[in-house]
Formats: structure tokens, C-alpha cells, sequence
């Protein structure tokens, strides 16, 4: 029996259309989610700049230095938080997409990261705004020269407090990395426990990288990095544990 290049092709052709449609309903919810947040732009960049507002001195005010500032730099931030809200709905169309590729202890190992990721990175972002911002704001504004006028431009503060959401956001997701390395064999607990020291060095390393230049931001981001990588080597072990487990069922199955 022939098989024609047709019929290769089609399974490849379904993929990319199931793969189409899905990003299609990811800009669509995001744009529908931004559609209803537009008319709050202004508000949620305000509550965005609270942290530095409260420490500005009296009479001094946020800047817009371009003509565009004032309209772009709330669209900006809204359409984040947009995308931002959206992130549950977007990694269900990424694991409607991936899921029927994947065994069935892979799909109970994959839920939990996925779900787990959604909420580390929210508690990153919520982790900096709460606890980084006021006290790196506060260093700044204090510590500066007292005929300095603290006037600081609305565009370069957007962009200065997305980079800590997401520096933040991503050094929460180190458990998940953590537990994927082991999960994949490339490292076991002990050998990861093993590496503690080298680790702790390249949190306060990215912590200078990914934070503005004061040691405030800077331990303040490594430290929960650490945290985070000692509960990531925490429940690897119990990933690894269940790993050798399922491997000596099956052992056991084909003897």
C-alpha cells in the first residue's frame, strides 16, 4: 500500500491550525481583557506609582517629558496587565496544545508546574511592589541631594518597575526550573544540594544584574532567590523519589 505525501502532510497541517486558532484566542482574550482595562488606564498607572508618589517631597510631582508620555505610558502598563491577567487562559491554550503528546506521568508532573508558575510569578511581581519598591524608592529619595528636585518622568518609571516585575517574576519561577532539571535526570538533589555555595554566589551575581545598583535591591532580590532554590531542591526530591519509584514499577512489570 502507498501512502501519499497528502497524507504525511495532514496531521502537520491540522497542528498548525490547531495551532493558529489557539493564538488567535490568546490575542483575543487579551484584547478583550485590555478593552476592559483601557478605561482605567490612568487609575492603574497611578496605583503602579504609588510606592514612589508617597515618597516624593511636597510639591514635587511625577514628569512627562515627551508629548505622547501622558496617553503611552498608561497604554503600555495596561496592555501588560492585560497580558499579565490573561496568563492562566493562555497557558491552558499552551497545555491544550502540548497535552496529547505527553505521557501520562508527565501530564501529573506538568499541571501542578504550570499552575505553579502562574501564582510564583503573580507572587514575585507582588513581592517587589509591596516589599522592594518602598524600600528601594525610600533609599533613593532619601540618600539624594537635599537641592535636588525629585521629579521623576512617567515613561522611564514604567520602564524601570517592569523591569523589577519581571526580574522578580522570573527569580520566583527558580523552584520550577529546579524540579524540571531534576525531573529530566540532567542533575539529582544531592548533586544539587552539592552546588549550595556556587548557587548562592550567582543569586547575589543576578541580583546585581537585574536590580539598580544598591545593595538593598540587590539582596532583596537574591536572597528569595536562594529561598526559593532551596524549596525548588525541596520538592525535587520528592519528584525524584517518585521518579526511581515509577522506574522500578516498570522494571518490575518486564521481568
Amino acid at each position: 500500500m502507498t501512502v501519499s505525501p497528502s497524507d504525511n502532510e495532514l496531521p502537520l497541517v491540522q497542528h498548525l491550525i490547531e495551532l493558529r486558532n489557539r493564538l488567535l484566542r490568546i490575542v483575543a482574550i487579551v484584547l478583550v481583557i485590555f478593552a476592559g482595562l483601557f478605561y482605567f488606564a490612568n487609575d492603574i498607572y497611578s496605583f503602579t506609582a504609588a510606592p514612589l508618589v508617597k515618597f516624593l517631597p511636597e510639591g514635587s510631582t511625577m514628569i512627562a517629558t515627551e508629548v505622547t508620555s501622558p496617553f503611552l505610558a498608561p497604554f503600555k502598563l495596561t496592555l501588560f496587565v492585560a497580558v499579565l491577567l490573561a496568563a492562566p487562559f493562555i497557558l491552558h491554550q499552551v497545555w491544550a496544545f502540548i497535552a496529547p503528546g505527553l505521557y501520562q506521568h508527565e501530564k501529573r508532573l506538568a499541571r501542578p508546574l504550570l499552575a505553579s508558575s502562574v501564582i510564583l510569578f503573580y507572587s514575585g511581581m507582588a513581592f517587589a511592589y509591596f516589599v522592594v519598591f518602598p524600600l528601594v524608592f525610600g533609599f533613593f529619595i532619601r540618600t539624594g541631594p537635599e537641592d535636588v528636585a525629585v521629579m521623576t518622568d512617567i515613561s522611564r518609571y514604567l520602564d524601570f518597575v517592569l523591569k523589577l516585575f519581571f526580574a522578580f517574576g522570573i527569580a520566583f519561577e527558580i523552584p520550577i526550573a529546579t524540579v524540571l532539571m531534576i525531573q529530566a535526570g540532567m542533575i539529582t538533589p544531592d548533586g544539587m544540594a552539592q552546588k549550595r555555595p556556587y548557587i548562592v554566589v550567582g543569586c547575589f551575581v543576578l541580583g546585581m544584574f537585574l536590580t539598580p545598583p544598591d545593595i538593598i535591591s540587590q539582596t532583596l532580590l537574591a536572597v528569595p532567590m536562594w529561598i526559593l532554590f532551596e524549596a525548588g531542591v525541596l520538592f525535587g526530591r520528592v519528584a525524584y523519589r517518585r521518579k526511581l519509584a515509577r522506574e522500578q514499577e516498570e522494571a518490575e512489570e518486564q521481568i
